[in-house]
C-alpha cells in the first residue's frame, strides 16, 4: 500500500531495505515480541529533542497515489458549495447593516470539510441502520452561517429566515451559533463557548458505547463528528478527555480540526507549528492522526524534492510566515522560502510562477474534496482508536485578498460590492451584474427543482435525511412506585441520617424499579464513597468497556469495588468537566437516541456550578433533563475543609440559569417530594407534557434525625413551590412578641433551636418555616409581576402564604444572604436575613457557625434585635441575650 513516506526522498534506499530485512528476520526467527522489543529499545535510545518521534513530516498522511476514487459528481458538488459560500457571506453582510455582526471567514475556510461530510458521510435521523440516532455532529460555532446557507439551499430555511439571523426577539430568528434551545429542530449540540464541543463529543461517543454495553440501544452505526478550530484547541476542555478516548479505543469519534493557522486576533502559533504540536499531542494520547495539509498542486514540488530540502523547509517555517506567504507575491516567496537553501533555489527554477502561486496561495488539502473524502474514509474505516484529521486551509478562502489569511478577518463582518463581484466570478455563479447594483446584496438560489438541489436532497435521502437535525422521539416513562417515597415520608425514627444519604437510599430503591430502574445513570467524579454510594458498587456496577480484569483488593468485603462492561455507574475519576459531559450526554439521550435516561450527577461542594458553570449553561441550551446533586452543601457543614471547599454561593450561581430548578431541602421527606416531582415533570407518562429543565438539589453530610412529613394540606405544594410552615410556635403569653423564622437546608435545625430559646428564655413566639427553594419563590413572584403589567391580578405565592403571619420575618440559611434575599421585595413584613457571607474556613461546625453568626444563639439574638427595632422588646433584652450567649 502507498505510504506517506513515499512522498519523501530516500537518500539511501539500500540502507532502508536492509533495516526492513533485519526486522523481518528477527520477526521470523525470534518472534514478534522480540522484534517489538528491539524497535522499542531503538526508539527509547533515540529519545532526543531533535528527533520529535511523535511528529511526522509536514506532508499529507495519505499520499495522492493512495487516495480512493471520489464517488460524487465533483462539478455538481462544487456548484452546491459555491451557492452555500455566497449565501453565507450574503446573510452576514445583510445583517451587518443592523450592527448584528456574524462571522464569514471560518466557514469560508471550512466549506469543503462540511460539504464532503454532508454529501457522503453524515448519517441523518431517518437512517435505519442507526435506529434513528444518525451521526452526532458538533458544528464549529463560527461556521453556523454556512450551515444555515445549506439549509436554505435544501429548502429548510427561507430568505425571511436568513434575513433574521441574530434577530430572535420575535421568536422566529436564527441564533448566532448552534443553540438547540433557540432552534430545536436544527441544532442538536451547542458548541459555543469554544472548547465545550471537543469534550462533549468524546463523552457523547463514550455514552453511545455505554448504551450498547448496557443493552439499552445498539449505537454501533452512530458516529460522532466534532468540527473544531486549531485556535480552539488551546481551551483546556478541548484536550481534557483525549486520553479517555484513546484509552477506551473510541473509534466511533472523529475530530476534524480546521487548521487555518489563525485564531481570533492572529496566528495560532506564530513562531511554531500548530499542526505538528497537535499531531504529537493526539498521537501520544493514542489517537490515529491523519494530516491533510497540501492540495494536489504540491505533488509536482514534492516529486522534484530529491534531496529532502523542501520537506525540511516545510517543517521549519513557522505558521505566521506561512500565513504571510499566502498573501505575498511569487517574488517574495521565491526569495524568502526557496532562497533559504541552495537546493530549494534550484528546485524553484523548475517551477512556474503560476504553480508557486497556486501552492502557496490556495492549494490546501482542506479545499479539495478528493483529499477531504480520502481523510474521512480513512477515519471511519480505522478501528481500535479515535481519529483526528488535521486539515489545513486558508481562513477567508474565496472571499478575496482583503480577507484571505488576514489577521483581522475574524472581526470582518461584510464584503463590499466589488468583493462580491470578484467572489461571484471566482465561484462561477450565474448572478448578473444587475442583481448587484443595489447596496443590499441578494441571496442566490438555483431553484427548488434545479440539478443542484435534487443532487443535494438525493444524497441526504441516501444518508438518512437532513443534517444537522434534532428530532425528539416522544417517550414517556411510567411513574415509579410510591413505596420508596413513602419511606422518606415516615422519617428515620431515632436514627440520624444526612440528606445526602436519604437521596442515595431513594435512588438505590428507584434503580430497582422494573420499568425505569435501568434508565438511571449515576455520574460521580471519584467521590462515591464520600457520598455513601459504595452500596451501589456491587449491585449496579461501575461501567468499564473492559469489564474487570483484576481481583479487587476489597473483593472479600460486602461492598467491594466492582467494574463491569454493563455497569450502570459512571465513576469518572477526578474530572468534574468530564462528569458533566457524561451527564449531558445522558440528559439529552431522549432526543439524541430516542431513549430517555435519568441521570444524576453528584458532586462535592462548590465543584459543580462554580467549576463547570459554562457546561451547565450548555446543558440548559441542549435541553438536558436530570438531577444535579450538590453534596456536602453549605459553607459550615464540612468540618476542616476550608476556603475553596466551603460552598456558600452555588444556589445563587444556579439561580442565574433559567433551566435549573434549585432546591435546598431540609429533610428527607422534602428530598423525596422534589425527586418525585422531577420525575413527573421531566419523564412523566405523557411525553408531550415533559419539560426541558433539570433539578439541582443541595444535600448535606450532617446526620440528623429525619422527622416524618407534617400532616395537613398544602405541605407538598409548599415544598415544591418553595415555602411552608413546618412548626408553629407556642406562645408563652397571649400577648408575647412573635416572629417568623424562614430557613432552608441544614439551617432549619438552627431555626428550630432558636425557636426553643426564644420561647423558653425570652418569652418570644417564633413560627418556623421551611424554604426548600428561594429561587422558585422568586421566579413565581417575577411571573406575577409580569402578569400585573399585563393587567392581571396575580399575587406571588410567597406573599400569599405569609399574608397572615404576624411579626417580622428573619431568613437564615447556610448560604450567603443574597440567596434568601432574592424574595425580600415580595415579603410584606419587615425583612431581615442571616447568612454565611465571606470566605469559608476550617473549624468545627459549631465554631464556623458562630463565626458567621448563624448558629442558634446568633439567630436568637438577631430575632430579638429585629423585634427591638419595632419596639416589641427592649434594647436591653438584646444586649443581655448577646452577653448570655457570648456574642457581645
Amino acid at each position: 500500500m502507498p505510504s506517506e513516506l513515499d512522498q519523501l526522498p530516500d537518500r539511501d534506499p539500500q540502507e532502508t531495505a536492509e533495516w526492513r530485512e533485519s526486522l523481518d528476520a528477527v520477526t521470523a526467527h525470534a518472534g514478534p515480541d522480540r522484534a517489538a522489543y528491539l524497535m522499542r529499545s531503538t526508539l527509547d535510545h533515540a529519545q532526543h529533542p531533535t528527533l520529535r518521534l511523535l511528529e511526522t513530516d509536514y506532508v499529507n498522511t495519505i499520499p495522492t497515489a493512495a487516495e480512493p476514487d471520489f464517488p460524487g459528481d465533483r462539478a455538481m458538488e462544487s456548484r452546491i458549495t459555491a451557492w452555500n459560500r455566497w449565501n453565507a457571506a450574503a446573510m452576514v453582510t445583510r445583517g451587518s447593516r443592523y450592527g448584528l455582526g456574524g462571522h464569514i471567514a471560518t466557514f469560508a475556510s471550512a466549506a469543503w470539510l462540511y460539504e464532503t461530510g454532508f454529501q457522503h458521510f453524515f448519517r441523518g435521523k431517518d437512517d435505519a441502520a442507526s435506529g434513528g440516532s444518525g451521526d452526532q455532529l458538533y458544528i464549529q460555532g463560527h461556521a453556523s452561517p454556512g450551515i444555515y446557507a445549506r439549509a436554505f439551499l435544501d429548502g429548510r430555511l427561507t430568505e425571511h429566515d436568513l434575513d433574521h439571523f441574530r434577530q430572535e426577539t420575535g421568536g422566529q430568528g436564527l441564533p448566532s451559533y448552534p443553540h438547540p434551545r433557540r432552534l430545536p429542530w436544527l441544532w442538536e449540540f451547542p458548541t459555543v463557548s469554544m472548547g465545550l464541543g471537543p469534550i462533549s463529543a468524546i463523552y457523547q461517543a463514550r455514552f453511545n458505547r455505554y448504551l450498547t454495553h448496557r443493552g439499552i440501544k445498539d449505537t454501533a452505526s452512530s458516529h460522532v463528528w466534532a468540527f473544531l478550530g486549531d485556535g480552539e484547541m488551546d481551551e483546556p476542555e478541548s484536550t481534557a478527555a483525549l486520553a479517555l478516548a484513546g484509552r477506551e479505543q473510541l473509534d466511533n469519534v472523529t475530530f476534524v480540526i480546521n487548521c487555518n493557522l489563525q485564531r481570533l486576533d492572529g496566528p495560532v502559533r506564530a513562531n511554531f507549528k500548530i499542526v505538528q504540536e497537535l499531531e504529537a499531542q493526539f498521537r501520544a494520547a493514542g489517537w490515529n492522526v491523519i494530516k491533510s495539509l497540501w492540495g494536489a498542486a504540491w505533488d509536482e514540488l514534492l516529486q522534484l524534492d530529491t534531496t529532502g530540502a523542501l520537506v525540511r523547509r516545510l517543517r521549519e517555517v513557522p505558521d505566521a510566515q506561512f500565513q504571510t506567504y499566502a498573501t505575498r507575491d511569487v517574488a517574495y516567496i521565491r526569495e524568502h522560502f526557496f532562497g533559504a537553501d541552495p537546493a530549494l533555489t534550484e528546485l524553484a527554477r523548475l517551477v512556474s510562477d503560476d504553480k508557486i502561486a497556486a501552492c502557496f496561495h490556495t492549494s490546501r488539502a482542506g479545499h479539495e474534496p478528493r483529499k477531504v473524502y480520502a481523510a474521512y474514509k480513512a477515519a471511519v474505516e480505522h478501528k481500535g482508536a479515535p481519529t483526528v484529521i488535521l486539515a489545513q486551509t486558508v481562513k477567508g478562502w474565496t472571499l478575496g485578498s482583503g480577507f484571505e489569511s488576514r489577521n483581522a478577518n475574524h472581526q470582518m463582518k461584510k464584503l463590499t460590492g466589488k468583493e462580491f463581484r470578484a467572489m461571484r466570478d471566482l465561484l462561477e455563479l450565474p448572478i448578473p451584474d444587475s442583481a448587484l447594483e443595489d447596496d443590499l446584496v441578494p441571496y442566490a438560489h438555483p431553484g427548488p427543482d434545479s440539478p443542484e438541489v435534487r443532487y443535494l436532497q438525493e444524497s441526504r435521502a441516501a444518508l438518512g435525511g437532513p443534517a444537522p437535525a434534532r428530532k425528539v422521539h416522544p417517550v414517556g416513562l411510567p411513574e415509579p412506585a410510591a413505596k420508596p417515597f413513602d419511606a422518606l415520608k415516615k422519617g428515620s425514627g431515632s436514627q440520624e441520617i444526612a440528606t445526602t444519604m436519604a437521596f442515595v437510599r431513594l435512588v438505590k430503591d428507584l434503580m430497582k424499579e422494573k420499568e425505569t430502574g435501568k434508565r438511571w445513570v449515576p455520574v460521580v467524579p471519584d467521590e462515591a464513597r464520600t457520598f455513601g454510594m459504595e452500596s451501589l458498587f456491587p449491585s449496579a456496577g461501575i461501567y468499564s468497556p473492559l469489564g474487570q480484569n483484576y481481583d479487587p483488593v476489597d473483593r472479600d468485603q460486602l461492598l467491594y469495588y466492582k467494574e463491569a462492561e454493563n455497569g450502570q455507574i459512571l465513576n469518572e475519576g477526578i474530572t468534574e468537566a468530564g462528569s458533566l459531559a457524561d451527564f449531558t450526554a445522558a440528559a439529552t439521550s431522549y432526543a439524541t437516541h430516542g431513549e430517555p435516561m435519568i441521570p444524576f450527577y453528584i458532586f462535592y461542594s462548590m465543584f459543580g456550578f462554580q467549576r463547570t458553570g459554562d457546561q451547565f449553561w450548555a446543558l440548559a441550551d441542549q435541553l438536558g433533563r436530570g438531577f444535579v446533586i450538590g453534596a456536602t452543601a453549605g459553607r459550615t457543614t464540612m468540618t476542616g475543609e476550608g476556603l475553596q471547599h466551603a460552598d456558600g454561593h452555588s444556589p445563587l450561581l444556579a439561580s442565574t440559569n433559567p433551566a435549573v430548578l434549585t432546591y435546598d431541602p431540609a429533610f428527607a421527606f422534602e428530598v423525596g417530594a422534589i425527586v418525585r416531582d422531577g420525575l413527573r415533570r421531566m419523564y412523566g407518562p405523557d411525553p408531550a407534557a415533559n419539560e426541558d429543565v433539570f433539578y439541582y438539589l443541595t444535600v448535606y453530610n450532617e446526620p440528623k434525625v429525619q422527622p416524618p412529613m407534617p400532616a395537613g394540606e398544602g405541605v407538598e405544594e409548599g415544598i415544591l413551590k418553595g415555602l411552608y410552615r413546618f412548626q408553629e410556635g407556642t406562645a408563652p403569653e397571649p400577648d408575647s412578641p412573635r416572629i417568623q423564622l424562614l430557613a432552608s437546608g441544614t439551617a432549619i435545625h438552627w431555626a428550630l433551636e432558636a425557636q426553643r430559646l426564644l420561647a423558653e428564655e425570652w418569652e418570644v413566639t417564633a413560627d418556623v418555616w421551611s424554604a426548600p427553594s428561594w429561587t422558585e419563590l422568586r421566579r413565581d413572584a417575577l411571573e406575577c409581576d409580569a402578569a400585573q403589567l399585563r393587567g392581571e391580578d396575580r399575587v406571588p405565592y410567597v406573599t400569599r402564604v405569609l399574608a397572615d403571619a404576624p411579626g417580622p420575618v428573619l431568613a437564615v440559611s447556610d448560604w450567603m444572604r443574597a440567596v434568601p434575599d432574592q424574595i425580600s421585595q415580595w415579603v410584606e413584613q419587615d425583612w431581615s436575613s442571616l447568612g454565611t457571607d465571606g470566605f469559608g474556613l476550617s473549624d468545627t461546625r459549631e465554631a464556623t457557625r458562630r463565626h458567621f453568626g448563624v448558629d442558634p444563639q446568633s439567630v436568637t439574638v438577631a430575632a430579638l434585635a429585629q423585634l427591638a427595632r419595632r419596639g416589641e422588646v427592649k434594647r436591653e433584652t438584646v444586649r443581655r441575650a448577646a452577653e448570655a450567649y457570648g456574642l457581645a
